[in-house]
């Protein structure tokens, strides 16, 4: 089952590599294991990209794409995992991430209201983001862990249930 619902949104290496934008990267995009729908590439990817995703900086998706190249895994899966990071989840994730880190260090909580101003960059940004920081690296590690374990446990069992429909089947026609 997870890999037939990650078939449907696989991209073909062949259309991507077309495009004008790709050619610097056209060479690097021959390795099959960055296109291919199998468990030992996908899974990895999908906790690459739940790890950027709590990383507090702009551009997951580039970034889950080039981490996912470097590390020779499923680049559409990591791009695409990082989108549980969007307007909705993103302030109640960076306000777990900051309240985890300040306990982590030890440090008072300060005022924080988040918005994606320039103005809030330069005036609270910099004196929340090492708790922040430290809080989004441990809760992006553990949403990868335990997004690999879980994607990996479903694709084994989902295998298990295919292979004895089909070994079922197999007996239903050869008794009948």
């Amino acid at each position: 089952m997870p890999r037939r619902i990650f078939k449907k949104f696989a991209f073909k290496r062949h259309v991507i590599a077309k495009q004008w934008f790709m050619t610097p990267f056209r060479h690097l995009l021959n390795d099959h294991r960055l296109w291919g729908i199998r468990r030992r590439w996908v899974v990895p990817a999908f906790a690459v990209g739940l790890f950027i995703a709590f990383m507090p900086f702009p551009g997951h998706t580039l970034a889950a794409a080039l981490a996912a190249l470097a590390l020779r895994v499923n680049i559409p899966i990591a791009a695409v995992s990082t989108w549980v990071s969007n307007p909705a989840t993103m302030f109640p994730m960076y306000y777990l991430a900051y309240r985890l880190g300040s306990a982590l260090l030890g440090w008072e909580l300060q005022p924080f209201a988040f918005e994606m101003s320039w103005d809030w960059v330069t005036h609270t940004f910099v004196n929340i983001w090492q708790p922040m920081l430290l809080g989004s690296v441990i809760l992006g590690a553990t949403a990868a862990i335990s997004g690999y374990i879980t994607l990996d446990i479903l694709w084994r069992l989902s295998l298990a249930d295919y292979k004895a429909r089909k070994r079922s089947r197999r007996q239903d026609k050869n008794s009948g």
